[in-house]
C-alpha cells in the first residue's frame, strides 16, 4: 500500500507539474510568433503596398499593409493566422490585389515590428484599430473582412460588431478553447485558457453573406469545428469543403480563386 500511494503522488506531482507549465506558458503555445523583424513590403516583394503604423486604443504600436482598392473594387480586411507574418503572405497578396481589390493586412502585437505582446483582448484591440484605419479610406459596403485560422476569430468579432459587406472565413473554429480540449483530453482547458475566441458565442451577431473554407485534412483545426460555427451562421452563407486540404496550404486547391469569386459576386 505505501508504494502505491507513493506512486499515486508522484502521477499527481507530475500531472499538477504539467499542468502548470500549460498554464504558464500557453500564450507561447497559442501565439508562436515567428523570428522575424520589421519587413517594408518593398523588400518582401510587394511595392504596391504602403506601410502604416497604427495605434490601438491601448497605445501599442502595430503594423499595417495597404493596398488601395480601385474604382468598383471591394477592399479585403486580412486577420493572418498566428504563425503568419505579413511579408510571408505576400504570394496571396498579390494573387488578391492583382485584379484591383484593395488590401489592408494587420501585423497583430508582437509580430514582425509591431510593438506589446498578443493576448485575445490585445489582438481584438488591434483589429479594431486596423478597421478604423480602413473606414476613414472606404464605405462599409466595400470592406469584406477575411480571417485565416486564428485570425478566423478575430474577423468574426469585427463583423459581429461593426458594419461590413461580407465575411471570409478561412480554417475557422468554434472557439481555441474546443480546439485545445481536443489535443489535450485529460487538461482542463476550460478552466486554464486565457484566451478563449468564442467564435461560437459572436457568430450570430453576423448578417453578412459568409464565406467559410475548410480543408477536409487539417490536422490543425479539423474540419468539423468550420462545419459547427457554420451550422451556428446565419444565411446567406457557403461552406466550401477542400477534400484534400490541410491547414496551411488551401491556395494550391483553390482558396484564393473561391475567395475572389465571393467577393466580386453579388
Amino acid at each position: 500500500m505505501t508504494v502505491v500511494k507513493w506512486l499515486l503522488i508522484v502521477v499527481v506531482a507530475i500531472y499538477a507539474t504539467v499542468i502548470a507549465v500549460l498554464f504558464v506558458r500557453q500564450r507561447a503555445m497559442l501565439f508562436p510568433i515567428p523570428p522575424v523583424g520589421r519587413t517594408a513590403p518593398s523588400a518582401a516583394g510587394f511595392p504596391q503596398a504602403e506601410e502604416h503604423v497604427l495605434t490601438s486604443a491601448d497605445g501599442e504600436k502595430v503594423i499595417a499593409w495597404h493596398v488601395p482598392a480601385k474604382p468598383g473594387h471591394k477592399l479585403v480586411l486580412y486577420f493572418p493566422g498566428n504563425g503568419d507574418f505579413l511579408a510571408g503572405v505576400v504570394s496571396r497578396f498579390k494573387a488578391l490585389t492583382a485584379d484591383g481589390t484593395g488590401l489592408v493586412a494587420l501585423s497583430y502585437r508582437g509580430y514582425a515590428g509591431s510593438t506589446g505582446s498578443p493576448s485575445e483582448t490585445g489582438l481584438l484591440q488591434d483589429a479594431a484599430a486596423a478597421y478604423a484605419f480602413t473606414r476613414e479610406r472606404y464605405a462599409a459596403d466595400r470592406i469584406v473582412a477575411w480571417g485565416f485560422s486564428l485570425g478566423s476569430g478575430v474577423a468574426t468579432a469585427i463583423a459581429a460588431q461593426h458594419p461590413i459587406a461580407k465575411l471570409i472565413l478561412e480554417a475557422p473554429y468554434t472557439s481555441t478553447v474546443d480546439v485545445a480540449s481536443e489535443m489535450l483530453r485529460v487538461v482542463p482547458v476550460s478552466l486554464l485558457m486565457r484566451d478563449s475566441f468564442h467564435s461560437d458565442r459572436r457568430i450570430a451577431a453576423v448578417h453578412v453573406p459568409l464565406l467559410i473554407m475548410h480543408g477536409a485534412q487539417d490536422p490543425g483545426i479539423p474540419i468539423r469545428f468550420g462545419e459547427r460555427l457554420f451550422a451556428l451562421a446565419h444565411d446567406p452563407k457557403r461552406f466550401v469543403r477542400f477534400p484534400d486540404g490541410g491547414h496551411n496550404d488551401l491556395d494550391l486547391f483553390g482558396a484564393t480563386e473561391t475567395a475572389k469569386t465571393f467577393i466580386d459576386g453579388p
